[in-house]
């Protein structure tokens, strides 16, 4: 450990708010996404944006890396500290400075969990919109980095679009804001720019959030299929119909026996899947979507249609969708979640290749997802203490996310790329593997998002903001020498002093 760093770091936030000793820092070894795992050198928790600059500044001029992290939720090691280095925690920066109902915004610290800004709003007429299934522990300046959505994204817009501004520490230790409360700022979508960086641009200190009315009514159902293949169709007929439900998730079969055993709704153990569906509006035009819901259903082969009849009732749907992952630890001691996206009219296809998939590489896969804009959740189980079953299980996980490029979509609606899916992002140069991780070359044809040309350009954008490389190294675009996943950016030699 670098005693003068640590020392100059003391001195800014104080003992109570530095982890320096193993066993402490172990907690930090990892987020959601438990298959790769680096202990950070030290962790800082910092109260104001002063001392974040601060921080910023003192770890570029030891020229050592670090990490912004809110809550951990990552599910793509979004705040893995790669090689080493600070990890800078936000959650002490948790409070709501402004609610501004006449204007529609609210202005909420980056370690502020998502649910309590939902709660505080109760009862006002307001809500923010974006809820991700890790509600009620992610953090706003966690959604922010990842661009997260959530159920009732489908109608309303992942958190991008609720975003009106961002207080950001760049990496050199400057403040500055982008955007302003005002809507339609002139000039460059500097904001739009930064929601979804995954901390590659700079450290978010305040969020100004868009609130949005709360529906005057509310209809919630429950559609319970016997194949998945039926649920998927359904889906389809929805969205064919011109309806645009305020949430439309699916879960299948093992989701469901983790949530029955769990919280005993209710569910079906032989159901193959069920649909939540819920639409929102005028009193006078929920009941005919609603109506027109479970016939689609119905025509689509689902033998029970029904409607939660009280608002305890939708609560506790609600409760069974948002702690489904929770409930996957009665099914499993570890689990990876992917995070596809593919149009919705291939949604059949890609279930039936995550159902081939499991098949082949011997690993227990369950899905749930947001089935309403094509982004899939498949969830696959596996004990990260057999090395084997974790390669297995790194294997499967590629293989999905290749074939979901292939049908024209994504390897990620809302959780990032990480650490995980940087191999997806661009072919490697001739000669060059590109491997997942420290793990072996794919064993398979791999598809890409992006040309080198393309990750090119958009390094080059970083680079304005991160120019040194220092904050949040190895996230999200390839580093160079190659597409696969270094984790030490050796194009900057020098970059990291000793700690």
């Amino acid at each position: 450990m670098n005693s003068e760093l640590l020392s100059q770091l003391r001195n800014i936030v104080g003992d109570e708010n530095l982890l320096v000793d193993s066993d402490e820092r172990l907690v930090y070894e990892c987020d959601g996404y438990v298959v790769e795992k680096q202990v950070p050198d030290l962790v800082i928790f910092p109260t104001t944006a002063e001392q974040i600059e601060q921080i910023v500044k003192v770890c570029n001029e030891h020229r050592v890396p670090f990490v912004p992290r809110g809550a951990g939720t990552s599910l793509a090691g979004g705040t893995l500290t790669v090689g080493g280095g600070v990890m800078i925690c936000l959650t002490r920066m948790k409070r709501i400075l402004e609610v501004n109902l006449r204007d529609r915004y609210a202005v909420v610290e980056p370690g502020l969990v998502n649910v309590h800004l939902t709660n505080h709003l109760k009862g006002s007429g307001y809500h923010y919109a974006p809820d991700p299934s890790s509600q009620g522990a992610c953090t706003i300046g966690g959604n922010v980095a990842t661009n997260s959505g959530g159920p009732h994204t489908l109608k309303y817009g992942v958190t991008v679009n609720h975003i009106l501004a961002a207080e950001v520490v760049l990496p050199s230790g400057e403040r500055v804001q982008f955007g302003s409360p005002c809507e339609d700022t002139p000039g460059y979508d500097l904001t739009g720019l930064f929601v979804g960086s995954e901390g590659t641009f700079g450290i978010v200190t305040k969020v100004w959030v868009r609130l949005s009315r709360d529906p005057v009514a509310f209809r919630t159902m429950l559609g319970v299929f016997d194949t998945v293949r039926s649920a998927t169709e359904a889906i389809s007929a929805i969205i064919g119909a011109g309806i645009v439900p305020a949430a439309l998730e699916m879960m299948d079969n093992g989701i469901i026996e983790a949530l029955e055993a769990a919280f005993h709704f209710g569910f079906p153990l032989d159901a193959g899947a069920v649909l939540l569906i819920e639409v929102d509006g005028l009193e006078v035009a929920v009941d005919g979507e609603a109506k027109r819901i479970v016939d689609l259903c119905k025509g689509a082969g689902a033998r029970e249609a029904r409607m939660a009849n009280s608002p305890e009732e939708r609560a506790l749907l609600w409760k069974c969708r948002k702690q489904a992952f929770g409930a996957i630890g009665r099914l499993s001691p570890s689990y990876c979640t992917q995070d596809g996206v593919v149009p919705r009219t291939k949604l059949p296809e890609i279930l039936d290749f995550i159902i081939a998939t499991s098949e082949k590489y011997q690993i227990r896969i369950v899905n749930v997802f947001h089935a309403g804009d094509g982004n899939i959740h498949p969830i696959l189980l596996f004990d990260e203490r057999d090395h084997e079953q974790t390669q297995r299980v790194i294997q499967a996980g590629d293989a999905i996310l290749s074939k979901c490029i292939e049908l024209g979509g994504s390897v990620t609606g809302e959780h990032g790329i990480g650490v995980e899916k940087i191999s997806f992002m661009c072919p490697p140069a001739e000669g060059e593997t590109c491997g997942h991780g420290g793990h072996s070359a794919p064993s398979e044809p791999r598809h890409y998002l992006f040309t080198r040309t393309d990750v090119e350009v958009m390094g080059n954008i970083r680079d304005v903001f991160n120019p040194t490389g220092l904050c949040s190294p190895s996230k999200l675009l390839p580093t160079a020498g190659g597409c696969g996943m270094e984790h030490i950016e050796k194009a900057k030699p020098g970059r990291r002093a000793a700690m």
